[in-house]
């Protein structure tokens, strides 16, 4: 004799607790026969097959603008879900959402050299990590002295340059790249926030103009 779940607890380990996307998901697992509505549980024989169903007919995910728009433009219906961290775009993190939103943002406008003036060790690491493989990065510690010829050839090799002046950066690096009259500056964007979601957004709103 199989075993069997109670569905809305099952529903609610995928993220689906708000009340409308639980009725929602509940109405197509019964459009498909594999529940009917008086019943609360479900045989466990059963749950890859809903499980498929969920994911062909949805695309789960939060709150967050960004992810509602990708969402939208799947071409599965968007269901809410509760907590974050099962959003199909973001997984609940800021900095992943941003990822994502800026290599589309560069593969939209053209963009497939990007250097970052700046930021940690770490955080350039992840960066290099997250975003490396879709385009190509300069990293630029901007704890170690920079000269003006070397600058100007990171200028000349981007075509976005984010220089993230609230992070480790001494201005006498950073002002290589952001001093008035450069014929580059159009492509340099001056990041005044912390985080990677920051500097990411700010490099999506730049593009965007």
């Amino acid at each position: 004799m199989s075993a069997d779940k109670d569905i809305d607890g099952w529903l609610g380990e995928r993220g689906i607790t708000p009340t409308e996307s639980r009725a929602r998901a509940r109405a197509v697992l019964e459009e498909v026969g594999l529940t009917s509505a008086r019943k609360v549980r479900i045989s466990e024989p059963k749950l890859p097959r809903a499980e498929q169903v969920l994911a062909e007919r949805f695309y789960r995910v939060c709150a967050a603008s960004a992810c509602q728009q990708v969402a939208k433009a799947s071409g599965r219906e968007p269901l809410a879900v509760e907590p974050r961290s099962h959003c199909e775009h973001c997984g609940g993190s800021n900095n992943r959402r941003a990822e994502t939103a800026f290599l589309e943002a560069c593969e939209r406008y053209g963009v497939r050299r990007v250097v970052v003036v700046g930021g940690s060790p770490a955080v350039r690491e992840e960066l290099e990590d997250k975003l490396g493989g879709r385009i190509e990065l300069r990293m630029v510690d901007g704890t170690e002295r920079r000269t003006a010829v070397k600058a100007q050839s990171d200028l000349e090799w981007g075509d976005l340059v984010l220089v993230w002046g609230a992070t480790e950066l001494h201005h006498k690096v950073s002002s290589h790249y952001t001093q008035p009259g450069t014929p580059h500056r159009h492509k340099v964007v001056h990041v005044a926030k912390r985080g990677v979601a920051a500097l990411l957004d700010a490099g999506i709103t730049h593009l965007e103009r």
